[in-house]
């Protein structure tokens, strides 16, 4: 019985975040359309609009450690469930990722990533396009950034192995900035492809940044083991052990 009410409540929660992300759009469009500070601002508001109901309506507090950064840098997180992106976006002054450009055609999502800076990327062109962004950055077209991706290329549930992606040391290379290393233990309480969402204290962490500078083999290496390790680390604080983690390669 207390499965199935804590799976209504979190049916109705998603339900309603949805609904207010619509709202959201539409009632900050006129802001965003002129100043790119108004897009910026709705995607906050709506962020935090989702973590403060989460922590009501469903039990899920959420909670951000670590020092948040400013400035161009990239970060690398670990990604789990939608939630943490929720919190990741909450927390940074100027979010953007990494899309692919038949995105940028999206209702709302679309128009509302190329505001905030998101760079729209072809198929095997992402080096241009991240020379661009930075020329823009360097020239104050456009404010500096935190960009952020995920170096399993996907979300991967806890107790999952996945292979980091060299893409993500080449794009540290390519990008000449710091990294900084995001663990968390989200998708323990949100996990992928279902309704149900646990109460308990979904966590984020913002570990110390990697100078730019170090050999590719050697970054790759090092973030792994960073995120991993206070990812488990976490999980465990969570109630969620590891003992022999699955392997999906992909």
């Amino acid at each position: 019985m207390a499965y199935a009410f804590q799976w209504l409540r979190s049916l109705i929660f998603a339900g309603q975040a949805y609904a207010m992300m619509a709202v959201m759009a539409v009632f900050f469009t006129p802001w965003a359309i002129f100043d790119r500070r108004g897009a910026f601002v709705a995607v906050h508001t709506w962020c935090r609009y989702v973590r403060w109901t989460a922590s009501w309506m469903i039990g899920l507090r959420s909670e951000v450690r670590g020092e948040v950064p400013s400035g161009e840098v990239m970060i690398a997180a670990k990604h789990q469930s939608f939630f943490d992106i929720i919190i990741l976006v909450s927390a940074l002054p100027r979010p953007k990722f990494i899309m692919k450009k038949e995105l940028v055609w999206t209702p709302i999502l679309g128009w509302y990533a190329k505001r905030i800076g998101c760079v729209p990327v072809d198929r095997g062109r992402r080096g241009a396009a991240i020379k661009a962004m930075l020329a823009r950055v360097a020239s104050g077209q456009q404010e500096p950034g935190q960009l952020i991706i995920y170096p399993q290329g996907t979300r991967v549930s806890p107790g999952v192995s996945r292979d980091y992606k060299v893409g993500t040391g080449v794009l540290y290379q390519e990008m000449g900035v710091p990294c900084v290393p995001v663990a968390c233990n989200v998708g323990v309480f949100w996990p992928r492809r279902r309704i149900y969402r646990a109460p308990g204290l979904a966590v984020i962490e913002f570990l110390p940044p990697v100078p730019p500078g170090i050999p590719v083999r050697e970054f790759m290496v090092r973030l792994k083991d960073t995120i991993e390790a206070q990812s488990d680390r976490l999980m465990a604080e969570a109630g969620f052990e590891v003992a022999h983690p699955e392997v999906e390669r992909g």
